[in-house]
């Protein structure tokens, strides 16, 4: 009973943050919130922290936990291969986030497929971009600096291969710009000018020895990755039945 008033909680809150505007940043085809750069947007959002304040440190001390149970499992999964060491992880992720969000303000993804499952590449590429393209818009994400990394999910795989499609799910918080543009007259449609701290979820999935981004969700989702990490199974017994199998 109690697990159903949490969730229920947690989504009236989520709800409360984004019923204005999207969470997310350009790549994923959702623009950075807005609505709570105005005075009394600033106002409602101080509010609702007072308000949710318990909700919100249980969230955090979740996401800590997680953190720390996916920083261990790479650092396990290290002894094995060092594409697996976070800080070869982490500067793989951050050279993805720049290179991205520099395709995507560019509204073509081609330069930057490599980077990117094919699948997901066609994805932004065709839903997105292609129909902003259309309709004369343009997204502006300019990345002004990276202000935190943190794993919240790693989930070790042998699809065929060792370490084929394991996959590493990352909070990324960058201070940026991120808004929507008509082309012909500079309006901005959606979002605003303003630098801000926006964070998104970003998955990658190894293919053939390399991290490729497969994913990109609004910041709410870590509640999904977080809570998925106590289904996970220890590292350690994963990995040694894969090698006896």
């Amino acid at each position: 009973m109690k697990q159903v008033m949490v969730v229920g909680v947690v989504v009236i809150v989520v709800l409360a943050l984004t019923a204005v505007e999207p969470a997310m940043a350009g790549p994923g085809g959702k623009i950075a919130r807005a609505a709570f750069e105005t005075f009394w947007g600033r106002i409602i959002l101080g509010i609702l922290v007072l308000v949710f304040l318990p909700l919100i440190t249980y969230m955090a001390i979740r996401e800590k936990l997680a953190e720390r149970r996916a920083r261990k499992d790479l650092r396990f999964m290290a002894g094995y291969s060092a594409i697996f060491d976070w800080l070869a992880v982490q500067a793989r992720a951050k050279d993805c986030f720049y290179r991205v969000h520099s395709g995507w303000e560019q509204a073509d993804l081609s330069g930057v497929s490599g980077w990117m499952t094919e699948w997901y590449w066609q994805n932004q590429q065709q839903v997105h971009l292609e129909r902003w393209e259309k309709e004369g818009l343009v997204n502006v994400c300019k990345v002004k600096k990276i202000r935190n990394l943190k794993p919240l999910l790693f989930v070790h795989r042998n699809q065929g291969e060792a370490h084929q499609d394991s996959m590493v799910v990352i909070s990324i918080e960058a201070h940026m710009q991120d808004y929507l543009m008509h082309k012909g007259t500079g309006k901005v449609v959606e979002g605003s000018k303003r630098f801000k701290d926006v964070e998104t979820i970003w998955s990658f999935t190894l293919e053939d020895g390399v991290w490729k981004v497969s994913d990109i969700e609004e910041d709410s989702m870590s509640m999904v990755y977080t809570k998925m990490v106590s289904e996970l199974p220890d590292i350690e017994s994963t990995v040694l039945s894969d090698f006896r199998a």
